[in-house]
């Protein structure tokens, strides 16, 4: 298993749908979160992408020096950004840090937030230019010379002279629900990501991935977005998880749904259908519970449980095939530091001989002119 946390750039407090007892979330603090997750051992953290938060690509790379092992899980964004300046930014990133990206391909759910951006395109328009820019950068982060004229791109003689040190490439993510996004899951991705369904749901997606994938002659692994409230006892847990949505009325979380409402995204609509809109029957499944989709957009459930019991949820779900967990808390240092302590020892974690890793660095001596010589 491959525990990940997350980078709030959007803000972080004590409390949802309300400023009491929020957070400055500066890059001091952010700095101290990608510390202690370093420190702690997660494999990665995701940073969000979109107009709410702090651009991705930046705060990551003024981590990098910050931290020694901590993986990076940053957005490419299909339609705003050019498939070939995608490329150079993943292979610059991944070589200064050592082979610390990981890509996570972000089509966008949101129409309006994607029209501020300038893209007018339907929710399958969007997905044909992601399928058409992950062509393109795949082929371009291998080495290739290539040349690719689409309904919605069109590039000559694309190439990145300088290539990243992971190979093929730095492992692609993407996270959907809808026929277009399995699609493109099935042809390209590494990691298909799900949000916290219950288990059920997630096996049918799961399931509906593998046997896209395979008859492609590909194989796709699998990981999921959470938060965790995860405590000693299980009266603990669900009163924090009451405690984190005590200042919430109905009015905030009306003014919430129907921002959601505009969305496009069957991931955030299946979410949405989780959770009604109300505090009512919010445990959706055997200790997963809803109440954090009230006022938020994507991952809108938690585990919530003493550790033995979280531990064994997660356990649930990596027999159905999760690897990676991308989990989260508020407030997301103090959650970081709790969920080591009292998750880890109860979970098989995959760990990685980084300084064994580190020394299959690429470095200039593996150029010739502009050609690329790989370690042997």
């Amino acid at each position: 298993m491959q525990l990940c946390w997350f980078i709030p750039t959007t803000g972080d407090g004590r409390y949802l749908g309300s400023s009491h007892q929020s957070r400055v979330t500066d890059y001091g603090y952010l700095r101290q979160i990608a510390q202690a997750t370093d420190e702690l051992g997660y494999h990665a953290v995701l940073l969000p992408t979109g107009n709410s938060c702090e651009d991705a690509w930046v705060v990551a790379s003024s981590l990098m020096a910050s931290t020694r092992r901590l993986r990076f899980l940053v957005a490419v964004r299909p339609g705003i950004m050019s498939p070939t300046v995608a490329a150079r930014m993943a292979s610059t990133f991944d070589r200064l840090s050592g082979g610390r990206l990981l890509i996570n391909v972000v089509t966008g759910g949101d129409p309006h937030e994607a029209a501020a951006d300038g893209v007018f395109l339907s929710h399958d328009e969007r997905y044909e230019v992601t399928s058409e820019f992950l062509q393109i950068w795949r082929r371009i982060m291998v080495g290739e010379t290539y040349s690719f004229h689409g309904k919605h791109l069109h590039v000559e003689n694309a190439r990145v002279y300088y290539p990243a040190t992971q190979h093929p490439h730095p492992p692609l993510y993407l996270g959907g629900s809808s026929d277009a996004a399995i699609d493109i899951a099935a042809e390209h991705i590494d990691y298909y990501l799900t949000w916290g369904e219950p288990p059920a749901l997630v096996a049918e997606k799961i399931a509906r991935v593998r046997k896209l994938a395979g008859s492609k002659g590909r194989t796709v692994r699998f990981g999921i977005r959470l938060h965790i409230i995860a405590r000693e006892t299980n009266e603990e847990a669900w009163q924090a998880a009451n405690d984190l949505i005590k200042y919430i009325d109905p009015e905030t979380i009306e003014r919430a749904q129907q921002g959601l409402s505009k969305f496009d995204s069957e991931g955030q609509k299946r979410m949405a259908s989780l959770v009604q809109g109300n505090l009512s029957n919010l445990e959706i499944s055997p200790n997963l519970w809803a109440g954090i989709g009230l006022v938020r957009s994507g991952a809108g459930t938690a585990l919530v449980g003493d550790a033995s019991t979280v531990a064994q949820r997660m356990l649930e779900y990596a027999d159905l095939g999760i690897e990676s967990f991308i989990l989260s808390g508020y407030p997301h240092l103090e959650e970081a530091y709790r969920v080591a302590e009292l998750l880890f020892p109860l979970l098989p974690i995959e760990r990685v001989d980084f300084d064994a890793q580190q020394k299959q660095v690429r470095t200039a001596d593996n150029f010739v002119g502009n050609e690329f010589r790989p370690i042997k």
